[in-house]
């Protein structure tokens, strides 16, 4: 048992502070936690990310407690269910305007807010700080990280906008930004020792 408390044990801490200062079932909000997770998840997700499944991976859940928290949000309004136009077989949620509008309120704006009081050198060294730390628990957990076009190996530029070569799909400038289910970051970016799970 660790006795001494390291700077990995306090950033470990501080972020879990974070997490749950976020949090927002003592704010007297309309959602859950979990509920706000999946109505910022579909707004900010692309097209083909928005799917049960990729929910239950990004919220680290089971499907079934993911489909019922997108269960909830449907009946409130708040998401809309439509086919796939690629595989009819999939269903896509997208944030209905009653969504948006709720999200106009989002509790998360605080956080938000506090972080762009950072200088804007300090905020690219934590996202890309943060970007390792999410990669590097995805790997000891066997799972993926979800991201942006930016470090994807996936992507490509093209005209305006983009192309995927995973989705085989144009993209817009308004997508390059979006969190995807399918993102495979740059093996440049994370040239990294092979991570093995801590002795306990």
């Amino acid at each position: 048992m660790k006795t001494t408390c390291t700077p990995s044990d306090q950033i470990a801490e501080l972020l879990v502070h974070l997490g749950r200062s976020a949090r927002c079932e003592d704010a007297g909000s309309c959602l859950t936690a979990a509920q706000w997770t999946c109505l910022r998840f579909f707004a900010r997700a692309t097209r083909n990310s928005c799917t049960p499944s990729a929910f239950a991976r990004f919220q680290a859940t089971t499907r079934g407690t993911a489909s019922q928290i997108i269960k909830t949000l449907e009946g409130k309004g708040l998401i809309a269910r439509r086919r796939s136009e690629t595989d009819k077989r999939s269903v896509l949620f997208e944030v209905t305007e009653a969504g948006r509008a709720v999200l106009s309120d989002d509790p998360l704006g605080e956080l938000v807010f506090a972080i762009d009081r950072l200088d804007p050198a300090m905020r690219e060294v934590f996202l890309a700080a943060l970007s390792h730390v999410a990669e590097g628990l995805g790997a000891l957990r066997g799972t993926s990280a979800f991201g942006t076009c930016a470090d994807c190996t996936h992507f490509s530029e093209a005209g305006c906008g983009g192309y995927c070569a995973c989705a085989a799909a144009a993209l817009a400038p308004t997508e390059i930004g979006k969190l995807c289910a399918n993102h495979n970051r740059d093996a440049a970016d994370c040239a990294a020792p092979q991570l093995k799970r801590p002795p306990q």
